[in-house]
């Protein structure tokens, strides 16, 4: 699971994964500096994972990973092929989640590649391309479904009927994420590939004086996206940039409470792409290790055993569960398990986020 940075040239793409990622991305003042998209294993930060360990005092600490692909910057007519338009949409048709970078400041020595800062029409830019791109699909398969469902097949009647609604609402200029559909539509959904149906988190980026509290810039932009179900994050990109540059925990945390921030904004941006991913986190915590393990929202307890080995999958006998608020509570497992807190789930347990969770099974 992996969510794509994108965003038209110079926004601050390739500067925010530096800043997400130890890979250093190539960042210049110029578009299609980032080719080919770079990809990133970035730590997810939780603050359970450092109570955890000062309870259990583990040999080593592992955080969840979210992976993150900066994408090179897209143009007017990238759904035709212009720029790098076509390995654009293939990258991110590769994604699972998008997470658009909008530039909200001024700064005449950064040129924007239209000339002027209007997030909006920016957000628009990129929006009419993947439109574009999702409606081409759609008529491709709208196509072959009119031939089966003249035939009778039901199915190809349904998909036709769906495939009508998605036509008109890229034809009015509206993504597929927009469209409503039902749990049976959703399967027929997941086959059609729409770039514009990927969940979506907009990322304004702001100058030093906006990091705090936004400008008017990031109004409009909340303005424009409050129908898409969608997240706005305010991030001033090049002063992430300084603090990921600052050595000791102490340096970054000082220079943070300088401009009235509590933690980093990159932090709220990878919890709110893992999110987006629909992921969520359960831990093992042992002597030897504290794991903080990412599994899809509605994962079985089975299934949160196979993230850590198959065999765990296939021999599962159960699980034994804490929730971490009662681990927290205790203080140890011991504790917990005096206190009859621990819980015993088979097959059919849906893992919640922050289990702590052991497994036994039997290969």
């Amino acid at each position: 699971m992996k969510a794509g940075i994108v965003g038209l040239p110079n926004v601050g793409k390739s500067t925010l994964f530096n800043c997400l990622s130890n890979a250093k991305a190539q960042s210049a003042n110029f578009p299609f500096c980032t080719i080919e998209p770079n990809l990133g294993v970035v730590n997810v930060p939780d603050h359970r994972l450092e109570k955890l360990e000062s309870f259990v005092n583990p040999e080593r600490v592992m955080p969840a990973t979210v992976e993150i692909v900066d994408i090179a910057g897209l143009v007017k007519g990238a759904s035709k092929g212009e720029g790098l338009g076509n390995q654009f949409l293939g990258n991110i048709r590769e994604c699972n989640a998008i997470i658009h970078v909008l530039r909200c400041f001024d700064n005449d020595n950064i040129v924007h590649v239209d000339g002027s800062i209007d997030p909006i029409r920016d957000k628009e830019t990129i929006d009419i391309e993947l439109q574009l791109k999702d409606l081409e699909t759609v008529d491709k398969r709208l196509d072959k479904v009119k031939r089966a469902a003249k035939t009778g097949d039901k199915d190809a009647q349904k998909e036709e009927a769906l495939l009508e609604r998605f036509k008109s609402a890229l034809e009015s200029g509206i993504s597929a994420r927009a469209v409503e559909v039902n749990e049976n539509e959703a399967e027929f959904m997941q086959n059609f590939q729409l770039l514009t149906s990927k969940p979506i988190l907009y990322v304004c980026n702001v100058d030093e004086a906006a990091a705090k509290d936004g400008n008017a810039y990031v109004e409009k932009v909340k303005e424009a996206v409050k129908d898409e179900n969608a997240e706005v994050i305010v991030l001033a990109v090049a002063i992430e940039a300084d603090i990921a540059e600052l050595e000791s925990y102490e340096e970054r945390q000082l220079f943070l409470e300088d401009l009235g921030l509590e933690e980093p904004g990159v932090a709220i941006l990878v919890r709110a792409a893992y999110k987006l991913l629909n992921l969520q986190t359960y831990f093992t915590a042992g002597e030897k290790e504290v794991r903080a393990w990412t599994v899809p929202v509605g994962a079985t307890a089975p299934q949160a055993a196979g993230v850590i080995h198959t065999d765990f999958e296939k021999g599962f006998i159960r699980a034994e569960v804490i929730a971490y608020d009662d681990y927290v509570n205790y203080g140890s497992e011991t504790k917990v398990k005096e206190a009859g807190k621990m819980r015993v789930e088979g097959k059919e347990y849906i893992v919640k986020d922050g289990d702590v969770m052991h497994f036994r099974f039997n290969v």
